[in-house]
């Protein structure tokens, strides 16, 4: 029947497709060759949807577990009320590199890099050095776009928790695509260690901490997708796009992967100052709009903070 599907009218296809099993997947063509990666998706892709009026792209965090994130963006969109006119995505960023990340990788899918310069910061692929990690949402942002698919779509949302976060806050500056998609778009950051400073002003003090004002703690010595960038463009980007800090009010705490290196606690003591504190320089310092919201009752949970009754309205704008 799943097959079938893609050859049925529109108003056919309504029921979404609300587990995080093979039959939600989709692989997404990346560049010119044969590489691939994996989304979990609600509707498909292809196939023209006319019910779709909302898109919310949910990026994984350090354990590249895009199921259960997936999981997440569906109880939000249930809780919401957008399961059957909100399309949910959440992209794999698969790794094997031999060290901490073993994923099992499939044909020709793309093997993305998992520390140091790594898919959180737009880094080359490990097996086609022609693809950066960002241009992977690159990819799913001109699908939606595309008016024979999605014809009444009016708004997308990028989203990112922890490892995620840091994906779509330094994705926000770098990405050259925003303005000629013809759909608006809002970057939703949640509590992520770090993130890209634009000057050499810090929340603490640095000392003798030499590499806090590389990327992708800040912007000197960018590599990968960012680095096609002048720097002046890259400023100029991030503070007139739309991003809203979703925070966790009880993310003070040093768990789950948190980043207790010299060039991130030069940005603050924890997620929770760390994000404030980034909100407030790009407001005051370089004019953003940028908007702010708390969650409380939150530590660092994806599933607590996205299903929470302040983050729905960000998610899932009218």
């Amino acid at each position: 029947m799943r097959v079938l599907a893609f050859f049925l009218p529109a108003a056919l296809w309504a029921a979404s497709c609300n587990t995080a099993t093979p039959d939600c997947t989709e692989w997404v063509k990346l560049g010119g060759a044969s590489s691939r990666s994996l989304v979990y998706r609600s509707h498909p892709l292809s196939v023209t949807n006319e019910r779709i009026t909302r898109a919310l792209i949910v990026i994984h965090g350090q354990g590249r577990n895009a199921d259960d994130y997936f999981r997440t963006g569906l109880a939000a969109a249930f809780l919401a009320g957008g399961l059957e006119d909100t399309i949910v995505i959440s992209p794999r960023f698969a790794s094997m590199d031999g060290r901490g990340c073993k994923d099992t990788l499939a044909a020709n899918e793309v093997n993305w890099r998992c520390t140091g310069d790594s898919w959180r910061s737009g880094a080359v692929a490990i097996n086609d050095t022609g693809l950066t990690s960002y241009d992977f949402t690159d990819t799913l942002l001109r699908n939606l776009a595309r008016k024979d698919a999605f014809p009444n779509l009016k708004a997308i949302v990028v989203s990112g928790h922890s490892a995620g976060g840091q994906y779509v806050s330094r994705y926000v500056a770098a990405n050259r695509i925003h303005e000629s998609l013809g759909v608006p778009v809002t970057y939703v950051v949640s509590n992520p260690s770090s993130y890209a400073y634009l000057d050499p002003s810090r929340p603490a003090e640095v000392r003798n901490c030499e590499n806090y004002d590389r990327w992708p703690y800040g912007i000197q010595g960018r590599t990968g997708y960012s680095a096609k960038l002048p720097d002046e463009l890259l400023k100029k980007q991030i503070a007139n796009r739309p991003v809203v800090y979703l925070l966790s009010e009880l993310d003070t705490l040093p768990l789950a992967g948190f980043d207790s290196s010299c060039s991130a606690m030069a940005q603050g003591p924890n997620r929770f100052e760390r994000g404030k504190a980034y909100a407030e320089y790009m407001n005051k310092k370089y004019g953003a709009r940028h908007t702010l919201t708390p969650v409380p009752l939150c530590g660092h949970n994806a599933r607590c903070v996205f299903t929470a009754d302040p983050a729905l309205p960000v998610l899932f704008p009218n």
